[in-house]
């Protein structure tokens, strides 16, 4: 009797783990992630550069360190790899990142992969140079090696194929050497200055895609306080200043008929007073009415 009793809380547990589970992973919305790849220019002037052995360590890294980024951001369920790579081919997605948004059946593919949001990335532009100044008196060469890459992040509703946002991203990396008389360098940047450089590419396009789909807002209000649902890991950072919108009616093209998203009112300013692993805390400057779910934006 006490086995068979002690079996049905066992059950009774795990049920309600899975539910639990299951309930955690309702709430995150389903993104699919493409593989990042370069324009086909690109890849032709990096390949006559020399430098495509260079770009391609820098992909690879950045193809990881995206999707962990991602996940870091809690809001994501990641659709995996190998679905991706299938939905893509089937939606002919190019490497310019473009989309038949008029193709009703690629919204079809993308539901049945499992997917509501689809992330594309393609990389427009990749350098990597290096300038020396000499300076004869101090008998040495200064060496600034500089490394630039220019990603195009395209956000669609997998759901309906509409592009959502399609923003360029910037990153330059700069590294100074000083170099010995008579001695020359082979021009080949570290794994170290690489990795960096994927790293803040991957925070870059990890906070787009978050503050588009789940723009940061306020979780509570005390006094001369609130609370934001953004902590390490993203963008924001103490001493910066935000300001705080109110929501307002749906804003509707009146050729196209198209949605262009919701008003913002202006309706305060706050400075970031401190980052906590998944929140941050700022103090009010200005409160025109400043409430619980309002959004909040980094100041221009």
């Amino acid at each position: 009797m006490k086995t068979c009793f002690s079996g049905k809380i066992i059950l009774g547990i795990c049920v309600l783990v899975f539910l639990i589970q299951t309930s955690a992973r309702a709430q995150k919305e389903t993104l699919a992630v493409s593989t990042i790849k370069p324009t086909p220019g690109l890849a032709q002037g990096v390949e006559k550069a020399g430098k495509r052995v260079m770009m391609d360590r820098v992909l690879q890294s950045l193809d990881g360190q995206l999707i962990d980024r991602i996940n870091a951001t809690r809001k994501f369920q990641i659709v995996g790899r190998s679905d991706v790579s299938d939905l893509i081919l089937e939606q002919e997605f190019t490497n310019s990142g473009n989309v038949d948004t008029a193709d009703k059946s690629s919204a079809k593919q993308s539901k049945a992969a499992g997917a509501k949001y689809l992330l594309v990335t393609t990389v427009d532009d990749f350098q990597d140079y290096h300038e020396t100044a000499t300076f004869p008196g101090a008998g040495k060469n200064v060496t600034k090696r500089v490394i630039k890459m220019s990603c195009v992040g395209k956000i669609y509703d997998a759901t309906t194929g509409k592009l959502l946002e399609s923003a360029n991203l910037q990153i330059n990396k700069k590294d100074f050497l000083e170099n010995l008389p008579n001695v020359t360098r082979d021009g080949m940047p570290n794994d170290e200055m690489l990795v960096s450089l994927a790293r803040e590419m991957a925070e870059k396009i990890a906070n787009r895609i978050a503050d588009v789909i789940f723009p940061p807002k306020v979780i509570s209000k005390r006094e001369k306080q609130i609370t934001i649902n953004r902590g390490e890991g993203t963008e924001i950072a103490v001493g910066q200043s935000w300001h705080v919108f109110a929501i307002g009616e749906e804003l509707i093209d009146p050729d196209t008929k198209e949605s262009l998203g919701r008003e913002e009112v202006l309706i305060g300013k706050v400075k970031i007073m401190s980052v906590l692993p998944k929140t941050s805390t700022a103090e009010i400057l200005e409160d025109l009415g400043i409430d619980k779910g309002a959004v909040v934006r980094k100041a221009q």
